[in-house]
């Protein structure tokens, strides 16, 4: 499978998630020209944990043009209104101060270089980004929740979308941000 892509973002982890204690989600900035995007901005020890790597990245939160969350548990969305002007993406609208508006997530640029896939399985509504880098394709998405997987997600409403999406990403990107742990290359121990 091949996808058209640019190659045109960077992407940095600014908080790797984590599971118990302390459940937190993994929290990326993608810079794509003129867009400033945050994935799951969710739990985190305190706002400052979020919003620190993003100043030391010369980010603030008025600088942030968009907020992508993959599913709508809380433990991804809870911090999105650190970004009031930011508009805002998910599984079937993008959100904009006080207007919505409808679309689906499959084949959605974010941005030049960013694309939204509708990957359901954890929830009905996941969405993966794909986000284009000079080094390749980057998936953020809570297919896997670490890169042990879980090899079956126990909280999956469909376990058969799990591994339909896992098998899907696996195609394209040679970099998988999980839900909740650090980045990590895929490879033959990687659960499909």
């Amino acid at each position: 499978m091949s996808v058209e892509l640019g190659s045109s973002a960077q992407l940095t982890v600014i908080q790797e998630g984590s599971g118990r204690p302390g459940v937190r989600s993994t929290v990326s900035l993608v810079r794509d020209g003129e867009f400033v995007i945050v994935i799951d901005p969710g739990m985190a020890p305190s706002q400052a944990a979020i919003l620190g790597p993003l100043a030391a990245e010369g980010i603030e939160p008025g600088d942030v043009t968009d907020v992508i969350i993959s599913h709508h548990h809380p433990d991804h969305t809870i911090n999105v209104g650190l970004f009031g002007e930011a508009r805002v993406h998910d599984h079937w609208a993008t959100y904009h101060h006080d207007t919505w508006t409808s679309r689906a997530a499959e084949g959605f640029f974010v941005a030049p270089s960013v694309l939204l896939w509708e990957t359901p399985g954890h929830t009905p509504q996941d969405v993966t980004t794909l986000v284009g880098t000079a080094a390749g394709i980057v998936a953020a998405t809570h297919l896997w929740w670490f890169k042990a997987g879980p090899p079956e997600d126990p909280l999956a409403v469909d376990p058969e979308g799990v591994h339909r999406g896992r098998a899907r990403v696996l195609e394209v990107a040679g970099l998988i941000v999980p839900g909740h742990g650090p980045a990590f290359v895929p490879g033959d121990a990687t659960p499909r």
